[in-house]
């Protein structure tokens, strides 16, 4: 169980879930440190609450950089919350091969790069806590959303592997799957550089994306999964997987267990308004 003096690592701080994250963990008590790209970039000060340090999580020398000064500083890390990521939308066929290993890059391989840098320390300590923050297109691939979708369900397969490695050295690992939110995530996510006008998939496109932002102008605040964060964190033994999402999409998760393939693909047809 986490105490007042906890060392906590969050990713992503500078906006969105990263930021509600590392601002409630600090207000509990916890010496929490957020990571962004650019910490000198933001007008407005994201970083109240807790010390944000530099880290890019495709540049490797950045993360090594930023581990070794939280570790020089604190001697250990109790906690890893990896909450950044990008997002890219478009078909499958017109997405551009360097867009989908970017994408990659960051969410899966900076995840990846950013665990290798603390666990050895937490290997060490034969303790420690880290929460990958998922999506449910790691469970239910969305349509014009397949890379993203690739890189989540990438993200499932090294939570679960890393739980059973992990845990010979009393090390927790737990993952948070997420709906749809109200942040600045949807403006960020980037299209394929084709762009949908030259895309024989564009009515497709236009309908899937339109359900998209339908979910995220009604989605979650970024302080209900800060609030699951920190109940995954001070429980006695971090859960294994967590969910937080509208009923939307917590249905079509359940779907896609319950009906043969054919039947839930017509659902999720149906949920995205796709002939």
């Amino acid at each position: 169980m986490e105490n007042r003096e906890s060392v906590i690592v969050v990713t992503g701080a500078s906006s969105g879930i990263g930021n509600a994250c590392a601002t409630l963990l600090a207000k509990k008590g916890k010496r929490v440190y957020g990571t962004c790209r650019s910490p000198a970039s933001y007008s407005r000060k994201a970083d109240e609450f807790f010390e944000m340090l530099p880290m890019d999580l495709c540049d490797e020398s950045s993360i090594v950089k930023a581990a070794e000064r939280i570790l020089g500083a604190e001697g250990r890390v109790d906690s890893l919350v990896c909450c950044a990521g990008s997002g890219l939308v478009g078909s499958i066929e017109a997405v551009g091969i360097e867009e989908a290993q970017a994408l990659m890059d960051v969410n899966f391989f900076g995840t990846l790069r950013t665990i290798k840098a603390f666990l050895p320390a937490m290997r060490e300590a034969r303790k420690g806590r880290i929460i990958i923050l998922g999506s449910v297109e790691g469970i239910v691939a969305a349509p014009y959303q397949g890379i993203f979708s690739a890189c989540e369900h990438a993200l499932e397969g090294l939570a679960a592997s890393l739980r059973i490695e992990a845990s010979a050295f009393g090390i927790e690992i737990g993952l948070l799957e997420l709906g749809s939110f109200r942040t600045a995530f949807g403006q960020k996510r980037r299209m394929i550089s084709s762009g949908p006008g030259s895309d024989p998939y564009s009515a497709g496109f236009e309908s899937a994306i339109s359900v998209l932002a339908r979910d995220e102008a009604m989605g979650l605040d970024p302080l209900d999964a800060a609030r699951i964060i920190q109940s995954m964190l001070a429980a006695r033994r971090l859960p294994p997987r967590e969910m937080l999402c509208r009923f939307g999409r917590r249905y079509l998760v359940h779907a896609r267990r319950v009906l043969s393939p054919r039947a839930f693909e017509k659902r999720l047809k149906r949920y995205y308004g796709l002939k």
